[in-house]
């Protein structure tokens, strides 16, 4: 079996790597071609705890190799971004263009499967992209659909061993994959059509969206009234049927963050608390972001200076280097752009340099600021002591203080 998988991004490289590693010969494709290079070198360039073992692994065996151009394989695999265009739409153009280079490599047998997060009835449009192209295909190709489900930081684990929801045009479609994926996930693969599986993956994230906003709206109301949220959703969370999660300073990555609006773009009546739920997590990231300028304001009014500003955190969740859709960045972005001439030291343990921002050390940071702004769980905040000299805004509960 050869796979080509298309995209070397947070998904596409481990499942290419996992893949390898169980033995399918696989070669990865990405359009940067920094990206190829490090892969072919045996080098990660996402932050995963101990995947670059496993690709020095693959690589070396000759099991996996990087290209920018696709080449003829057995199976393909669509692993590629699918943001939303300024106004909420979803942009399936990286999937259309990733299905394109592949097309003229397809022939009589092969399986072509989606895996990225897609708009209901994306695969069916991809089908007759393909058909419409290669008509001498239809009826001879296995189309399917199978979204990733996993964690950031645990997914050698959770490719493995999750549950995969998988949705092929047809029956016979839905065997195919089955047998690709049956080679190296343990977890049980449940069968659908390609519609309900598109729809699935949107409802997940959608559902953890939903949840995420009743605890940033409890922490505005909590706010309001004089309430620690973090003690008040402990004691709530006692109650044998109550499991409300931990409220932070917005949603962030490609996944929560994005995905509803694939639903809200399609079915705007029908999806009230879904584009809800939305509106109050970006509501949350600017509220944090009023708030440090508030406190600065007081700072320099209060002590005639400008106060030395600690931004902790840019990941869109702890212990990652995963920026995408970050909360933490709109805010420090939004305060350094409102303060101007203001001693901010912005802090990301996890990345090394950033194109934007000049990165700080978190323990100098924290030493060095009169307000600190407590934005990513990172472990290594975690570490550092509680200080009464120090204005702490902590947003993620680092303390769980208000």
């Amino acid at each position: 079996m050869k796979a080509c998988f298309m995209g070397l991004g947070y998904i596409g490289l481990p499942t290419a790597i996992i893949a390898a590693k169980h033995g399918v010969e696989v070669t990865g494709v990405d359009i940067n071609p920094t990206v190829v290079e490090m892969t072919n070198q045996g080098h990660l360039h996402i932050i995963e705890p101990g995947m670059e073992e496993m690709l020095q692994d693959v690589v070396k065996s000759g099991a996996l190799k990087a290209s920018t151009t696709p080449e003829t394989c057995d199976a393909y695999f669509m692993v590629v971004p699918t943001p939303f265009k300024g106004n909420h739409e979803p942009d399936i153009s990286y999937v259309e263009a990733a299905t394109r280079a592949v097309i003229p490599f397809l022939k009589e047998g092969d399986l072509y499967v989606i895996e990225s997060t897609s708009p209901v009835g994306t695969t069916d449009k991809m089908a007759g992209l393909i058909f419409e192209l290669r008509p001498e295909l239809k009826g001879k190709i296995f189309i399917a659909y199978c979204p990733e489900r996993v964690l950031p930081g645990n997914v050698i684990y959770e490719l493995v061993h999750n549950d995969r929801v998988i949705g092929g045009m047809n029956e016979q479609s839905t065997d195919k994959a089955i047998e690709f994926y049956s080679q190296f996930v343990q977890g049980t693969l449940h069968r659908t059509n390609c519609k309900t599986a598109e729809m699935c993956k949107l409802t997940e994230n959608s559902s953890r969206d939903v949840q995420i906003a009743f605890a940033n709206e409890l922490s505005l109301i909590c706010d309001k009234a004089g309430i620690n949220v973090w003690e008040l959703i402990s004691l709530a969370n006692k109650h044998p049927r109550v499991n409300i999660l931990q409220p932070g300073c917005g949603v962030g990555g490609h996944c929560i963050a994005v995905d509803p609006y694939f639903i809200t773009a399609d079915f705007p009546v029908e999806s009230q608390l879904i584009a809800k739920a939305r509106e109050i997590n970006n509501y949350k990231a600017f509220w944090c972001a009023e708030k440090v300028e508030n406190a600065m304001l007081k700072f320099e009014l209060e002590r005639h200076r400008k106060p030395c500003v600690a931004m902790m955190g840019l990941a869109f969740k702890p212990n990652i280097d995963d920026l995408r859709e970050s909360p933490a960045k709109y805010i420090t972005t939004k305060v350094m752009q409102s303060c101007n001439n203001a001693n901010i030291l912005v802090v990301e343990p996890n990345v090394k340099e950033h194109n934007v921002f000049k990165l700080t050390d978190y323990n100098e940071a924290y030493d060095k600021a009169d307000i600190v702004v407590f934005l990513t769980a990172h472990n290594q905040f975690k570490t550092l002591p509680w200080r009464d000299d120090k204005i702490i805004l902590d947003f993620c509960g680092i303390y769980k203080k208000s």
